[in-house]
């Protein structure tokens, strides 16, 4: 697949385009397609490509008469609504940038990335998150609009502009305006979630997208008009913004909207997703689900478990394409699929996926494996902001443990310390306003230095051992990855979350939080009904249950990497925290600040 495809083919493939000529030629081509759904109470409104293209070019003058032109850039903060797509797309039209900065921002940090961005307006979805903006407004010099999107009691004031106000103009000419922007002009800014420090803005152009989203195309291999799809993570994160913005805007997909990730679950079932993207926290959730659902029923739970393991040889080898099934074995895998798998499929709203994909961060090879035996081609992929989100994936030739191999026409090796670096048309131009950080990402040969350490198989496979700067260094000089320990603590029922510790200590621990729907399960089950998670996390019996697990997952490591204690934590760790980005990435500075305590007391 992947090595069949060279840069210089995708190069032809969209040569001259942005994605404004995309969108324009998709909206042209597909007006009766079904683009945008939402829900608008406990009903289900769409708009068509047709309906998009028509607001796209009445903002577009909205926003001309606001003084937006070529080269301006745009801030949106807004949750995951039809606006979006209309807004960014508008801008884009005009020549300009529009960026998303994400929701959870403190008036601090909205500073920071409006200011840094130079945006010149911004739009906003409701009074909350303007307040945000009008306490930072003197120090926003460029800043000479905010919009605002909701507004139901008049409170923003009059120098605030109504978005209807925007798109109550006659529609501009989208033909001209799809011309305005070149491929080289900067298309929007990915500001990292800065779990390292000050976030860098990751600059993508037109041709960083068409090019990325030429190749997700060549991966995915099937029509995309009218694939179903859910866009519910932050618009401000990169995978979202990929996957569903642009591959709706550029190839057809059928975007439905999500305002509330919590509630990813609901809309899965009513949207039935043929294609979705999930962090491994969306994936473990509906994994314990199931799981806690059968712990309440030992018998049925006993032989869903059964099935798992006679079916999982079967499908793991079809998966990887290592051999081909016998009728027999088909016969039998389907069989099980009938009666015990897919009843779980629709029960919780995947029963339609065709492409399933987790990323972001870690997943345990385990719990993929257990997926795809249960019939969803769940893949890992891997990719980063700086080359416009994916690098390495495989939709359908899956190898648990690894992240796939190079997307088509890029270029995946190590370095010489095992780094994995990168070479492709979605390679970032650089940071924004930062050339040394610039200089450390990219070399002088253009190659894109990720910072994980990887390893590579012989069918081009890659497998990440961890973030460079992330190995924890044993008192004892042992180098250990925390993700891997993390990932395999969390195949653990009741364990929903977990940070690995010991960095210049004599053994590895380990901070691990209660799983919410498991533990709630695990409690009715064991005569422990309504005890909240703070006291179960206290519960002698939740603690033996804990350790037992934590003791069988650990027997895969050696003796100096096996987590030998752990402090269970009876707080869940929520996106936007202090423990966690908003994608679900561990804030591991933030985990260690807040539960010094607990952490020194592992050592004491």
């Amino acid at each position: 697949m992947a090595d069949q495809v060279t840069k210089e083919e995708i190069d032809a493939a969209i040569q001259g385009q942005t994605v404004s000529s995309l969108f324009l030629g998709t909206t042209s081509e597909h007006p009766n397609q079904v683009a945008l759904r939402w829900k608008d109470g406990d009903d289900w409104q769409e708009m068509t490509f047709g309906e998009y293209a028509d607001q796209v070019a009445r903002a577009m003058e909205g926003l001309r008469a606001l003084g937006v032109g070529a080269g301006d850039r745009l801030a949106l903060m807004m949750r995951n609504r039809p606006e979006f797509h209309v807004a960014d797309m508008a801008a884009l039209m005009l020549g300009a940038t529009p960026y998303s900065i994400y929701n959870s921002s403190s008036p601090e940090q909205v500073e920071y990335l409006v200011g840094h961005g130079e945006a010149t307006l911004a739009i906003v979805e409701d009074v909350g998150f303007l307040e945000r903006f009008l306490k930072v407004r003197e120090g926003l010099p460029d800043l000479a609009t905010i919009a605002i999107l909701e507004d139901p009691d008049g409170l923003a004031g009059d120098d605030v502009v109504a978005w209807s106000s925007i798109l109550d103009h006659e529609p501009g000419d989208l033909e001209a305006a799809s011309k305005v922007a070149t491929p080289d002009d900067l298309a929007t800014i990915i500001y990292t979630s800065g779990t390292t420090g000050p976030p860098k803005g990751v600059m993508l152009s037109h041709y960083n997208i068409c090019w990325t989203a030429e190749s997700y195309r060549r991966m995915v291999d099937r029509e995309f008009v009218g694939f179903r799809s859910i866009s519910y993570l932050p618009m401000a994160h990169v995978a979202e913004r990929m996957s569903t913005h642009y591959l709706g805007a550029l190839f057809g997909e059928e975007v439905t909207t999500c305002p509330d990730p919590s509630q990813i679950a609901a809309y899965a079932g009513q949207v039935r997703p043929q294609i979705l993207f999930g962090v491994p926290r969306v994936w473990e959730k509906v994994y314990a689900g199931v799981n806690g659902a059968l712990a309440a029923d030992p018998e049925k739970g006993q032989k869903f478990n059964e099935a798992v393991e006679a079916a999982k040889p079967l499908a793991l080898a079809k998966a990887t394409q290592s051999r081909e099934l016998t009728e027999d074995e088909e016969a039998t895998l389907g069989f099980l699929d009938e009666v015990a798998f897919k009843p779980v499929r629709e029960l919780v709203g995947l029963d339609a996926l065709e492409v399933a994909v987790t990323g972001a961060a870690p997943i345990v090879p385990e719990m993929l494996e257990w997926f795809v035996t249960i019939g969803v081609p769940l893949s890992e992929i891997y990719g980063m902001s700086e080359n416009s989100g994916p690098l390495t994936w495989d939709p359908y030739k899956i190898k648990p443990g690894t992240v796939g191999r190079a997307i088509p026409g890029c270029t995946v090796k190590l370095a010489d310390d095992g780094e994995i670096i990168a070479k492709g048309g979605n390679v970032f131009s650089g940071y924004l306003k930062e050339d040394e950080k610039t200089a450390e990402a990219l070399d002088g040969e253009g190659w894109l230095h990720t910072g994980d350490i990887g390893e590579i198989d012989d069918e081009g496979y890659v497998k990440i051992v961890d973030r460079k700067k992330e190995l924890i260094i044993t008192a004892g000089g042992k180098n250990i990855s925390p993700a891997n320990l993390e990932a395999s603590l969390k195949m653990v029922p009741l364990i929903g979350q977990a940070c690995a510790i010991g960095d210049k200590r004599p053994f590895v621990s380990a901070l691990v939080v209660l799983d919410p729907d498991a533990a709630t399960a695990w409690a009715a089950a064991n005569g422990k009904e309504g005890t909240s998670l703070a006291d179960l996390a206290d519960d002698p019996d939740v603690k033996a249950e804990v350790e037992r697990g934590v003791e069988e997952v650990m027997a895969d490591f050696n003796n100096a990497e096996r987590v030998k204690k752990v402090t269970i934590l009876g707080e869940e760790w929520l996106p936007d925290s202090e423990e966690l980005t908003p994608t679900s990435k561990l804030k591991r500075r933030g985990v260690h600040a807040k539960y010094a305590d607990e952490i020194e007391a592992l050592y004491s």
